[in-house]
């Protein structure tokens, strides 16, 4: 990356970690992908029942595999062979985690996070429940503010997972949300959480790369 680029998005990131702090979550940066599985050896003790909501960053950055590793009793909503009642049973179960891995749609640099779900079990899960909520996310989650947010949801989020669950919806076709009504529409539940009540709950881990969308 360039200096003066990186520059500028390290400015970004100091300021969007200083305000998550200030709304009561943590907030940690790490270099790459080994560096997050160390911060999370910190955070979860070794046997901790693990549960995740659904995020491409997860997978990308190896978070996935390493809580499969056997260092901890993850309830796996994506192993293989479940029916939908077992998925239900996870998800339910979800809610009495010791932790709970997800990432976010968008982080302002107000430090709020800004998500969009399809049945909100993600976003419950990140409201309520699990002792500690660990939320990943590459710098390039990080925008200005609300608005903007909003917009990120609109024009990368919503459309490339629609994609990815290969939904007949129109964003699919055209690239960008149409605020549809399909049936098969992902984006039902918006939380906007400003701050935790719980001192430490949620912990922020930005990645000094690229991740999800």
């Amino acid at each position: 990356m360039d200096n003066n680029l990186g520059l500028v998005i390290n400015k970004k990131v100091k300021r969007t970690m200083e305000a998550l702090e200030k709304n009561n979550m943590e907030a940690y940066l790490v270099s790459n992908k080994e560096e997050l599985l160390d911060k999370i050896k910190d955070i979860c003790k070794e046997g901790e029942v693990v549960s995740v909501g659904g995020s491409m960053t997860l997978f990308e950055t190896g978070v996935i595999d390493f809580l499969r590793s056997g260092r901890y009793e993850f309830l796996d909503r994506y192993k293989e062979g479940l029916s939908p009642k077992d998925i239900k049973d996870v998800f339910r179960k979800s809610f009495s985690a010791d932790s709970y891995f997800t990432s976010s749609n968008a982080i302002t640099e107000n430090g709020w996070l800004y998500n969009v779900d399809g049945n909100g079990n993600r976003v419950a899960a990140m409201l309520y429940g699990p002792d500690k909520v660990i939320v990943v996310a590459g710098v390039n989650k990080i925008v200005k503010n609300l608005e903007s947010a909003i917009e990120r949801n609109k024009e990368v989020s919503g459309p490339a997972n629609c994609v990815r669950l290969n939904k007949s919806t129109p964003c699919t076709k055209i690239g960008y949300c149409a605020d549809c009504n399909s049936n098969e529409r992902i984006c039902n539940e918006y939380t906007l959480i400003k701050r935790q009540g719980l001192k430490g709950r949620i912990k922020v881990i930005l990645l000094e790369e690229n991740f999800g969308y």
